[in-house]
């Protein structure tokens, strides 16, 4: 449902697309991973039709960007990293607006909006309430909602959960899973791991205007290598002494001073964690935590593009000893 070949698209002296290739089937959730300027905002602006590649070819449901700019607007809905909603309107209202302005009939487009604000969970909302006076997370709801009034086949969701607070996040997640279920296509830009690692089907991570690793998130992980263990340190605790008696247990290990942690591989896994804590216990060093941890997301975001992620949340270790 979306086809990218070779797009490209320069600013002055900055190539913000070096020739970006991507196939997202129908009725997936796409990933695209990256850090701020990686290239995530400006593939969707030539996804949308509102910037011209200057090389390349990307097609929407079919239809190219380049000279069929209308039919690709009419396939595809779009909700950027700021909800855009009227907050002088009732949740109901901007719904209805929004599904006028793709030619539907007044009545057709308000049982679209009650059925969306009961699908969106925004139904037990006061009709009388204004957008303006909603939380960010419904508002977010709501411009989900807009998306797809007129049931595109394919929605964009540029960084969608952009300054959200946790539960407002989950809710988006919510609304994101019901897209799907009904066969719709997602293209999901984030720049928090533990998104892309929720929602995702497949995701593709990009860096300085290139798509640098694709696969599921298992895949990816596991580019990242094996397991690691990771020690938290007391604040009375000797970091070097402690990181000598990782090193000797296990072999290399990195300390990181201002966080009081040490991160070291674990060829072995839980006997290379069991080697670790003896090793600590017996130079009687006193430890916050020693944990066993899968490859997250972050590692592989280190990994491929040399600095860690933006945002992430750490993955709950699959093994823990806390002392």
């Amino acid at each position: 449902m979306i086809s990218i070949s070779g797009v490209r698209k320069r600013f002055g002296d900055h190539e913000a697309l070096a020739g970006v290739d991507l196939e997202v089937p129908q009725g997936t959730v796409q990933g695209l991973l990256g850090p701020n300027g990686a290239g995530k905002t400006t593939t969707v602006r030539v996804l949308t039709t509102l910037l011209d590649p200057d090389a390349g070819e990307a097609y929407v449901a079919g239809h190219s960007v380049r000279t069929h700019g209308d039919r690709v607007r009419r396939n595809l809905g779009l909700s950027g990293q700021y909800a855009a909603v009227d907050e002088r309107l009732t949740g109901f209202e901007n719904l209805v607006l929004v599904g006028e302005l793709y030619g539907m009939k007044r009545r057709a487009a308000r049982e679209r909006a009650s059925e969306l604000l009961r699908e969106f969970r925004l139904d037990d909302v006061p009709r009388t309430k204004r957008a303006g006076a909603y939380s960010g997370g419904m508002r977010r709801r709501l411009d989900l909602a807009g998306a797809i009034v007129a049931r595109p086949p394919v929605v964009i969701l540029d960084e969608p959960t952009t300054g959200l607070d946790p539960r407002g996040r989950r809710d988006t997640w919510n609304a994101v899973n019901a897209l799907t279920q009904g066969g719709t296509t997602v293209l999901l830009t984030t720049q928090y791991l533990e998104e892309a690692d929720e929602l995702a089907d497949a995701i593709a991570v990009i860096d300085a205007g290139r798509i640098v690793a694709e696969g599921t998130a298992t895949e990816l992980k596991a580019r990242a290598g094996g397991s690691r263990i990771e020690v938290t340190l007391d604040v009375g605790s000797d970091g070097e002494a402690a990181n000598a008696a990782v090193e000797r247990a296990v072999g290399g290990a990195v300390y990181d001073g201002r966080a009081r942690t040490i991160r070291a591989d674990a060829p072995e896994g839980l006997e290379s964690l069991h080697r670790v804590v003896e090793a600590l216990a017996a130079q009687r060093i006193e430890v916050l935590e020693t944990a066993l941890r899968q490859p997250t997301l972050d590692d592989v975001f280190l990994r491929l593009t040399g600095s860690p992620a933006i945002a992430a949340t750490p993955e709950p270790a699959a093994a823990e000893v806390t002392a």
